[in-house]
């Protein structure tokens, strides 16, 4: 199979180009590397099977000759990051509505399935924990910048949906929890590494607000192989998948755990989100997948537990002397 990867230089789409290439399948990339790394497909480039083009989705002659090319569309490209959301809104929203708009059109003239990654943010302000797939979305007020990213990535869904019901395009969507494991950068507010790298650097372990806001972490290898398989399930189209872990911990936990694996003398310090992000920042209290839909369809279960995760991100970035600010 021909497997194309928008975004195929970040960190889940270099991980879910690994998986393909693994499998014998022939893979495409298209990345701009505005939040993705060469870095992340180094070890990919002497592999005959695989293909990389530096550019934007939003170039549509580019993206077209890709998209007529393979079999299938992963659509992975996206501003990401909360950092990022809140200090560029306008990147965040032209880049996620336009790119998938692009990509649907396109992947439209050839009736290529698609499949749109979205996330957990689209939950917004919502208590209904765990989250199904059904569920209400309860966005914050349009004067909160962090929730652009959320309603950008609503609208992906809903034009994927709509260009399925109306057009017959055949179209998956997953949304993706926390997914974490090695090449994950912590330069856009990524929790895990950012703990990770501050704590074996013997800094401070940067907590946001009081720290008793949970989240639940997925490991990348098990998330790529949900992927895999929805693509693979032609009863995946027209519809919307979790995918995550559901073992939930409050990031002052996490950040306790880590110091403890990396046996690491850092203070644990409390940074209001006023000064971390903007005034009057809103967060979600509780991020947790209800994950019995994808379980039902493909048997998907999260193997990695999230010491097993925390231990491989912590040998990665032994091994690398990059700065805190990667």
């Amino acid at each position: 199979m021909r497997v194309l990867i928008t975004g195929g230089a970040g960190f889940i789409g270099s991980h879910l180009a690994d998986a393909y290439l693994l499998r014998g399948d022939e893979v495409f990339v298209i990345d701009d590397l505005s939040t993705g790394t060469i870095e992340n497909i180094r070890h990919l480039k002497d592999n005959p099977r695989f293909h990389y083009t530096i550019d934007s989705v939003h170039n549509r002659p580019v993206t077209a000759e890709l998209i007529d090319q393979c079999d299938v569309v992963f659509h992975l490209a996206a501003a990401v990051g909360v950092k990022l959301i809140v200090e560029s809104p306008v990147r965040t929203i032209e880049t996620n509505v336009r790119g998938t708009e692009v990509v649907l059109a396109l992947a439209n003239k050839k009736q290529k399935p698609v499949l749109i990654a979205s996330t957990s943010e689209v939950y917004g302000l919502s208590t209904a924990v765990p989250f199904r797939e059904d569920g209400n979305l309860v966005m914050g007020a349009t004067t909160k910048g962090r929730w652009s990213y959320a309603c950008s990535k609503a609208i992906d869904e809903f034009l994927a949906l709509a260009y399925w019901r109306e057009k017959k395009l055949p179209t998956t969507i997953v949304r993706l929890f926390n997914t974490v494991g090695p090449r994950q950068t912590g330069r856009y507010g990524m929790v895990i590494p950012t703990f990770v790298k501050q704590a074996l650097a013997g800094r401070p372990i940067t907590v946001y607000g009081d720290g008793k806001q949970t989240r639940c972490f997925g490991y990348v290898g098990d998330v790529v192989g949900a992927l895999i398989k929805l693509m693979d399930h032609s009863q995946s189209v027209g519809q919307v998948f979790n995918i995550g872990s559901t073992e939930e911990i409050s990031i002052v936990d996490l950040a306790e755990k880590i110091k403890e694996l990396t046996h690491s003398d850092s203070e644990i310090a409390f940074v209001p989100y006023d000064d971390a992000y903007e005034e009057g920042f809103e967060d979600m209290p509780r991020r947790v997948p209800d994950t019995s839909k994808i379980n039902k369809l493909v048997g998907f279960k999260p193997e990695m537990s999230l010491d097993g995760i925390l231990e491989t991100v912590i040998s990665y970035h032994r091994g690398r002397t990059s700065s805190l600010d990667e």
